[in-house]
């Protein structure tokens, strides 16, 4: 059907009817398997909304991308996402639509497009804005369309999402579904201005407001917007005004709003509208609803078969999909050529440069990366060399352009996305973990996240408390994600194509000391493996384990004992998650002894992980405690003298492997 007007007949009336009924018997259903807990965990209904899903969604077509909310059963229905399949994955079985592995708000289908709902609050913005920003670069005409309540109007991601679809003109078509209540809380109470799509139009944003319980002006809606869109290549903002009938969640005692209200939406409901006009006007008798309501019965029972016939994935299989099945091999690494003397910065650079050269897809996206340069100079220069669609300077809105970087990602680009210091980095740090993280999982392998995520760590230029986090321990503790630390010039140029060639989310730290380190490396230096710990000092008597910012001021203090007639191992670790454990283990197993530094804070470290796992694998191979070297507990100071008894140093290091020696086996 084209053009913007929904052209009224028999079958597209019938259609219409047929598809918001449908999504509610099916909500009913689940609303009575619910209370007999079959379905389990949070459960949102849509009744009530229905005429949006209805009047949006089957405009779209096959290469465009819908993301949803945790209200997103309509969604995915009017999308074509078998029933059976969706009702199999709220029953948590092999045969869901996401094996089981997402529930009633992670709904996902590759084959639909559909890239699932999101159960944080507004969390799916960014990444539609990455969808759109993604297609728009490899010179697609798909549109993304991206739903969300009232209540995401509050967060951060709204405005930050918003801001950069109107800023790179990115082909999003936002939808926000105002039912008027964020949770319990009417928006009367939550927001000083409560027209949404006046927000809207303070990014420059083309809006309309429509009524949400009128199907026949949804569509009519949405038939404009995305003749603008394609006339534009910009975003568009739809406010569809609606209600929702039944609890925001089926826990919902809705204590905030009386029944009187509810009654008096239902009277006006888009299904009891919208029949009974078709009906007295003569466009639908009396047979057609039956025949309607017929069919819908007879898919929702056969829905409901299918689900209670579905099998259990084997708990044998818990960790399948964490990271991707298949990876590719390590890379090939180049005989070493002509060395050239160069610094830590400059590796880095020649890694982007090198990516950049070698794939079009690939493209860095941060704060001041381009006419700035960088925070650190890195990308000075890059500017000039690949234009500004490639070297892309963003917001100071690290969520917002993280999740772009994540829904660019998947849309087949390939970004590299610099959060300027890893402090900032805690403002990314929802789409970090709650979307790159898990999409590969919850979605049953359906869509991987292939984003690079680079930032600076670590202490030691007197920015204070701030500035000078070393908290790539903590990512390390998160499933989902690859977490590199480049310590050496090979390792600093690299790390990253092999890291861009991985199908999952890899976050690069890269120590603030190390930028200005000066050395040798070839001159064709390539790719590096990522996989494995590397020893950068062979030694018999203790194993120095570290990562990073360290490795210099452990192989000092190798060194210094070695004068000393200690032989020390100096393990790199590279790799934060996952841990090369054979290297480690095979290094233990000839020393005896292990000596963790790590930057970050003692408490909670990766130094303890380590640790343990080396009691748990290797107890018996140790002739000492094990012992480790990491930060005071404190913020780290501004003053020199303090900002340096705060964080690992070699002095610290020599006396703890002395003692160690030292101790009675």
């Amino acid at each position: 059907m084209s053009g913007t007007k929904p052209r009224l007949d028999h079958d597209h009336i019938r259609a219409l009817l047929h598809g918001m009924i449908r999504i509610r018997r099916f909500e009913d259903k689940c609303a009575e398997l619910y209370t007999q807990q079959k379905i389990r965990g949070f459960l949102h209904l849509y009744d009530g909304e229905e005429a949006i899903a209805t009047g949006i969604i089957p405009v779209l077509r096959g290469q465009d991308r819908v993301v949803a909310t945790y209200r997103e059963h309509g969604h995915a229905l009017a999308r074509g996402v078998p029933m059976g399949e969706i009702l199999a994955e709220m029953y948590g079985k092999a045969e869901g639509c996401a094996r089981g592995r997402g529930g009633s708000m992670h709904l996902f289908s590759a084959a639909h497009n559909f890239h699932g709902g999101n159960a944080i609050v507004g969390g799916g913005l960014p990444m539609a804005v990455g969808l759109g920003l993604g297609d728009k670069m490899a010179g697609s005409d798909a549109v993304t369309t991206c739903f969300f309540g009232e209540g995401a109007v509050a967060e951060g991601e709204f405005h930050e999402a918003l801001n950069l679809a109107a800023l790179w003109n990115t082909p999003v078509l936002f939808v926000c579904e105002n039912n008027g209540y964020a949770m319990g809380t009417a928006l009367d109470l939550t927001e000083s201005e409560t027209s949404i799509a006046a927000k809207a139009q303070c990014y420059n944003i083309t809006t309309e407001t429509v009524d949400g319980m009128d199907v026949v002006a949804v569509e009519a809606a949405a038939r404009r917007a995305l003749k603008v869109m394609a006339e534009t290549g910009k975003p568009y903002f739809l406010e569809c005004k609606t209600y929702r009938f039944r609890p925001h969640s089926m826990f919902d005692a809705q204590l905030y709003r009386s029944k009187d209200e509810v009654a008096q939406w239902r009277a006006k409901g888009p299904i009891v509208r919208f029949q009974t006009w078709a009906e007295q006007n003569g466009l639908l008798h009396a047979d057609d609803i039956a025949e309607i309501e017929a069919e819908v019965a007879a898919e929702i029972a056969d829905a409901v078969r299918f689900s209670e016939a579905g099998t259990d994935e084997p708990i044998e299989d818990l960790a399948r999909f964490v990271m991707a099945p298949d990876r590719p091999a390590a890379p090939r690494v180049p005989a070493a050529g002509k060395r050239i003397t160069t610094t830590y910065r400059e590796a880095v650079k020649s890694g982007i440069v090198d990516a950049m050269t070698r794939d079009d897809r690939v493209f860095l996206m941060g704060e001041d990366v381009g006419r700035y340069g960088g925070c650190y100079a890195v990308s000075k220069g890059l500017l000039d060399q690949f234009g500004p669609d490639r070297i892309r300077d963003t917001p100071l809105s690290e969520s917002g352009f993280a999740g772009a970087g994540i829904g660019a990602a998947m849309a087949g680009m390939r970004p590299i996305v610099e959060l300027m210091t890893v402090n900032f980095s805690l403002l990314a740090l929802d789409q970090i973990m709650n979307t790159a993280a898990t999409l590969r999982h919850m979605s049953g392998n359906q869509f991987g996240v292939p984003v690079v995520i680079r930032m600076a760590t670590g202490a030691g230029k007197q920015l204070a408390a701030q500035h000078s986090h070393s908290l790539e321990g903590w990512y390390a503790h998160i499933p989902g994600l690859r977490v590199l630390a480049p310590a050496t010039l090979e390792d600093a140029r690299g790390m990253l194509w092999t890291a861009l060639q991985d199908p999952d989310p890899v976050l690069i730290f890269e120590n603030v000391m190390l930028y200005n380190v000066e050395g040798e490396l070839a001159e064709n230096a390539g790719a590096v493996d990522i996989d494995r710990a590397a020893v950068r000092a062979a030694g018999n008597d203790v194993t120095l384990i570290t990562y990073g910012g360290s490795l210099p001021k452990v192989m000092q203090a190798a060194q210094a004992l070695g004068q000393g007639g200690i032989s020390c191992e100096v393990i790199d670790l590279r790799s934060l998650r996952p841990l090369d454990m054979p290297t480690i283990l095979a290094s233990v197993a000839k020393t005896h002894r292990a000596v963790i530094i790590d930057e970050g804070w003692k408490t909670g470290s990766l130094a303890a992980e380590i640790g343990m796992r080396l009691a748990e694998d290797a107890f018996f191979d140790l002739d000492a405690p094990l012992a480790r070297v990491c930060s005071e507990e404190v913020p780290i100071p501004y003053a020199a003298h303090l900002e340096q008894a705060a964080i690992p140093q070699v002095g610290k290091i020599v006396e703890a492997v002395k003692q160690m020696m030292e101790a009675k086996p």
